[in-house]
Formats: C-alpha cells, structure tokens, sequence
C-alpha cells in the first residue's frame, strides 16, 4: 500500500481538497483505504446501491454509467484525481449511477465517518461535495446532442436559485393582486364579465411565472474534459452557445457581491485567449472555479506528458532504428471491366434544396434556410400563380380579339416574368454559400449577373464561435446566425439550417486543424532533438576511451 506521505501531492492535486494544510491532509491520508485493484471491464459500484465511502481514482480509468428507462448512457470518464461516490457519502445516498473500470485501476476509499470527522475541522469541505453531488444529478437529467463522443461532464450548473426567485417575485405579485380584485369583485360586485377578466389576469400571471421559470432553468454552465460551454436559451425566441477550448484558458477568477457573499453565490470568470466566459451567479463560486482550474492544469499535464512520451519514441527510433519492411505490393489488377456505375440524376437536382452537402476534399458547404428563400421568392410565386390562373381563364373564356383578349398575353407575359423572377432570386439564394474545409472558411455572396464578394479566414486564426437564434420563426425552423471571430474582424453565416451543427462542424475542424498544425510542429522539432541526441550518442561511440589511471602509472614507471 503507498505510504501516507505519498499521498498528500495525490491529494493537493484534487479540488475537494484545495485548502487544506499538511495537518489535515495528513488526516485524510492516514484514513485512506486502498481497495483491491480492478480489472478492466469489472463493476466496481452499481446504480440503486447504498454505499458509506467516497472512492478517490489513483491510477486508471472509470466509467460513470447512467441507466434510465432501459438505456444505458455514459456520463463521464474518470482518471487519476476523481472521484465517485460524493452522493452516498454527503446524504447517505444510493447510488445514482454504475461505475465501471476502463482499464485496471487502483483506488483509495474515504469513509463517511472519516469525512464527517474531517467536515467539522473543514467546514467548507461540504460545499465542494455538493457541487459534485449538484453537476452528476443534472447531468443525469439532462442531454446536451453537441458534446462529442469521449466527451466527458465535469462541472454543469444553472443559476443560483435566488435569482428563479427574483426573477418571479413580479409575477406572483401580479398574481395575488389579480386574486385579490377577483376576490373584492366576487365579495362586492359580482358582475360575470369582470370575473373572466379577473382569471385571465391570473392566468397571464401564471404563464409569466412558468415563462421565467423556464428561462431560468434553460441557462447551462460546462466544463467539459475539452472545453468552457456557456448555453443560454430563450424559449421561442433566443438560443445560444459560446465556448473555447480548455486550452485556451488563461485564468480562472471570482466576482461577488455582499449579497452574493451571504448567500454563497457569484460570477466566475474564464479569460481566454479570446474574451471572457462568465458564469452568472452560480452557486459556491470559488468552489466551482477551483474545480475548472483543476480540468484546465490537468489539460495542461496531459498534453505535456503525451508530448514527452512521443518524444522519447522519437529518440530510441533515431539511436536504434528499427529494420526497414518491404512495402507490400498492390494487387494485380485485373483485366475484367468494371461494372457501370448506376445513373445518377444531374448534380444540380441532387442538391437543389439542399441547405448543407458535402463535396469532395472534405469541402462543406452551407446555403441559407429554405424559410429564407421562400421569405425571396414569395412575391414572384404569386405573381406567376395569379398570371397562371388569369391567363388559363382568359384563355379558356370565350372572349374576342379586343382588350379583353389583349389580357391573354398580358397573363402569359407576367407568368413568364415571374417564373424568370423566381429564377432569378433561387439562383441568387443558391449563391450565397458558407463553406468550411480542412483548413479555411469561406463566406461568398455572388449576384446574378452581378458583383462576387468572398471573405476567407484560415481554420486556425479563429479564435471562438458562436451561434444565437433571436425570434421565433428561427427557433421554430431551426436556424439562425453562426458568428466566428477572426483576430479582429467578425464573419457571419447568416440564416444557416441547425446553427448549432454548424458550429460543431467549424469548431471540430478548427480544433483538427490545430491539432495537425501542432502536431507537425512537435514532430519537427522532436526530430531536430533527437537527430542532435543520436548525433551526440554516436559521436560518444565513436570517441576513444581515455587512459585509466593506472595505465598511466605504469607507463611512467
């Protein structure tokens, strides 16, 4: 079993103890248990048991699983410097989930005695197991479709509940006034018309109640194993995500007021690279943003690891070489003809209303919403319908060759303007287009018959994204703006189909983009290093040995 003392940096390194002096860091410890290991894929605790300890990840990886209404969904993977189990220890809890070993894993048990023995020494103990117990339960309950898979939950919380409050203290105002005229009304003056004006009174106050109740709890703040996730949302009217990388995080801080110090809640801010992500009003700030600068070192630590391990494969590859394979030979071809491909309709049928196609070299390209071109073309449809069933009446009506009849090719000529009308603004729809590819994204607006305009960005000097949906008819037809900040300047995919997927597919190949330009960085400069070291290996191996000493003596001698 690892000595006491060899704990305590384990124990420095997890926020649930940020704090804490050597004195109680020892405690917790000295009453550390190690459980047996376990092997990978073997069920360490089941969702629905009742447990007393708090399970602390020393080495290895566990999977937090959540089973509901049959399904079974993976909520986290958790690594060295977790832990699992806060429900069962803080409220005597059952389980809320399973959890199962990745791989095989050594891990150290906190009994609740032990942590209620510590919480009376640490008051402040409790608040971080309550964010802990808070983010699970919420990630239970609910799904966010944008996280990638492997992509893990860390911290998820909405508004400290002071401000729901705050928020419908107006509304259930508004309420008892209503009840009480309607109350007066029915002691006083019973008139039928007032009464009904009196319950839909009420009832506008009850919807303002649920309205604020619902925006309230649609406001969502993540850590993610990847990245910051601030999701604001607006029912009906407004819907919008800002992010950045973990990476990119350049500090962590806290703002409060004097109410907020009472009542344990407060603003923590993330500076990026790029601006500021606040999460409003959250409960136990400074818990919370010790807990993102946990994830944002751990990152850190992370990547400098991987690239000195990659760095020492380098190095042996460089000293000892491994012998050359031949590579294979491709197979003969044959000399039977291919199959015909099957017809396929004509590109341009293919993706007449397509808002979003992929074509070749990995290029996506986006056009805006339908909705949007129907919003263009409605007024050359009505005039080509109405020229259409005016000039079919005149020409099926028995009338003559006079001014009447002159209607006819009137009719004709307008449903020809408007077909050419409606032409007209498709192909003016069809050529504003957003593209993304492997390595920059395009904004190009072009007029029939007209001027071109084309933005370009390259994937890498983008610096975040965002997308809103600000009314109703976006929120109902799924679409919206997608803004991306580029040094500077601002470009913007207007009136894009499901903005939110668009912003997945910028910020997934921005973020490969980054990995490939990082990765071809680090192989260069691994392989200068280790071409210098191999140099220096081999120069030391080819250098005489020099004369022992006693050779010496004796040749003096």
């Amino acid at each position: 079993m690892t000595a006491g003392n060899a704990l305590i940096p384990f124990l420095q390194k997890i926020h649930l103890f940020r704090g804490l002096d050597e004195e109680q860091l020892s405690f917790i410890a000295a009453h550390l248990r190690e459980h047996d290991p376990y092997e990978a894929g073997e069920t360490i605790v089941r969702q629905g048991e009742y447990g007393q300890d708090l399970f602390l990840v020393y080495e290895g990886q566990v999977e937090l699983i959540h089973r509901r209404r049959g399904e079974e969904r993976v909520l986290a993977t958790l690594s060295s410097g977790d832990y699992f189990g806060e429900e069962a220890v803080l409220n005597q809890h059952p389980y809320g989930v399973t959890v199962r070993a990745c791989t095989a894993c050594r891990l150290f048990r906190f009994a609740r005695n032990d942590f209620l023995a510590l919480r009376k020494r640490v008051p402040h103990l409790q608040a971080h197991l309550e964010i802990a117990v808070a983010s699970r339960k919420l990630a239970r309950q609910v799904q966010f479709p944008w996280l990638q898979a492997g992509e893990s939950i860390y911290f998820l919380a909405r508004k400290h509940p002071i401000q729901l409050w705050k928020a419908i203290l107006r509304p259930i105002f508004y309420v008892a006034v209503w009840l009480l005229l309607i109350a007066l009304v029915y002691l006083f003056a019973p008139f039928g018309w007032l009464l009904i004006v009196g319950g839909l009174g009420v009832g506008a106050g009850l919807f303002w109640i649920w309205w604020n109740s619902l925006d309230w709890s649609n406001d969502y703040y993540l850590v993610t194993s990847r990245r910051v996730v601030w999701v604001e949302k607006v029912l009906g009217i407004y819907d919008s995500r800002q992010e950045a990388p973990l990476t990119t995080v350049l500090s962590v801080g806290v703002e409060t007021s004097q109410w907020g110090r009472t009542l344990d809640f407060g603003d923590v801010i993330v500076r990026t690279f790029v601006g500021r992500i606040v999460f409003n009003e959250v409960r136990h700030p400074y818990e919370a943003a010790a807990l993102i600068e946990e994830y944002w070192t751990r990152s850190r630590e992370a990547a400098r690891q991987a690239d000195l391990e990659t760095m020492q494969s380098a190095i042996r590859a460089k000293i000892n070489p491994a012998p050359a394979v031949p590579a294979p030979q491709p197979p003969e071809t044959s000399n039977v003809a291919s199959a015909p491909s099957p017809l396929r309709p004509p590109r341009f049928l293919t993706n007449f209303l397509k808002m979003r196609f992929e074509e070749k070299d990995g290029v996506v390209t986006y056009r805006k919403h339908y909705i949007v071109l129907l919003l263009q073309t409605w007024k050359a449809a009505l005039l080509f319908l109405i020229s259409t069933l005016g000039a079919l009446y005149f020409w099926l009506s028995p009338v003559g060759d006079g001014a009447l009849g002159g209607l006819r090719y009137l009719s004709g000529i307008l449903a020809l303007v408007g077909v050419f009308w409606w032409g007209y603004e498709y192909v003016d729809w069809s050529n504003d287009r957003f593209q993304v590819t492997p390595d920059q994204i395009f904004d190009i607006d072009r007029k029939p018959f007209g001027r071109e305009e084309r933005k370009v960005a390259a994937l890498d000097n983008i610096l975040s994204t965002e997308y809103r949906r600000t009314n109703l008819l976006q929120v109902l037809f799924n679409y919206g703006h997608v803004y991306i900040t580029v040094g500077g300047t601002q470009m913007v995919f207007e009136n894009v189909a499901n903005p939110s997927a668009v912003q997945q597919d910028i910020d997934q190949r921005r973020l490969a983009r980054l990995e490939r330009k990082r990765q071809a960085e680090a192989e260069a400069e691994r392989e200068r290093m280790a071409s210098w070291i191999a140099a220096y290996h081999r120069l030391r191996q080819q250098a005489p040995e020099p004369p022992s000493s006693g050779s010496e003596t004796g040749r003096e001698g």
